[in-house]
């Protein structure tokens, strides 16, 4: 099976990088790069989700020869979620399972105010609350000089972001969120209930929206036995 990973704003493939060393033979981790973020650094950065799906969903349509199952969180979960509808619709391409991770449903009202057109300071004093970004990133000048219009870029996607109307999945859905995230609690978390026509479950992990790097092995040890519910990873 190929396990695709789509990015919270301002990852990288490398994000996901350290679970190729903990996953079974039996999953190839595939960590998604979007356009101006790590490889792919000197690419135009997109500031629609719309304009992110053709392009990925055809990469993932073709490459995807054999089961595949998707992995997004925050930023990575709406996208994943369009991506699953544009696979569904257009390539007649279903994921094995969905893991939508630390992003309330989204049709529910933003919990947190726009922070893309925030001045400086105050957008940098934001990202340092959200606790993803390590500490020496944060006060390396230069690093955040390259850093900042990827963030901005990615919390423009996720904030001009507007689903019409609650369109279902056909697949499996997993939705994961951190006990201590204030911008996805457990009951947001569940109104992804509605968005999709086959199973349904929530996982909680200790820890803040970040959870995902805190808890590493134990969110793989779940994506992992979700699987197994309905695809034998052992053959």
């Amino acid at each position: 099976m190929i396990l695709y990973c789509l990015p919270f704003a301002g990852g990288s493939s490398n994000s996901f990088r350290p679970w190729a060393s903990v996953l079974p033979p039996a999953v190839e981790l595939r960590a998604v790069e979007l356009p101006g973020h790590g490889m792919r650094l000197t690419e135009t950065l997109l500031r629609r989700l719309e304009d992110l799906l053709p392009a990925l969903s055809e990469a993932v349509a073709a490459s995807a020869e054999k089961p595949f199952a998707i992995f997004g969180h925050s930023m990575g979960a709406l996208l994943g979620y369009e991506l699953v509808l544009r696979l569904e619709e257009t390539f007649r391409k279903f994921p094995e399972h969905v893991f939508l991770s630390g992003h309330g449903a989204p049709t529910l009202p933003e919990r947190e105010e726009p922070i893309h057109q925030l001045p400086k300071p105050q957008f940098l004093q934001k990202i340092r609350q959200y606790n993803g970004t390590p500490h020496e990133v944060l006060e390396n000048g230069e690093l955040m000089e390259l850093m900042e219009p990827i963030l901005r870029a990615d919390f423009e996607v996720c904030e001009t972001y507007q689903p019409r109307e609650i369109r279902p999945m056909h697949v499996p859905l997993t939705v994961l969120g951190g006990i201590n995230d204030p911008g996805a609690p457990r009951k947001d978390l569940e109104a992804w209930k509605d968005f999709t026509t086959a199973s349904f479950n929530v996982r909680m992990f200790p820890g803040d929206h970040f959870y995902l790097l805190q808890h590493r092995m134990t969110l793989i040890q779940a994506i992992l036995q979700d699987i197994n519910k309905h695809f034998n990873l052992n053959g």
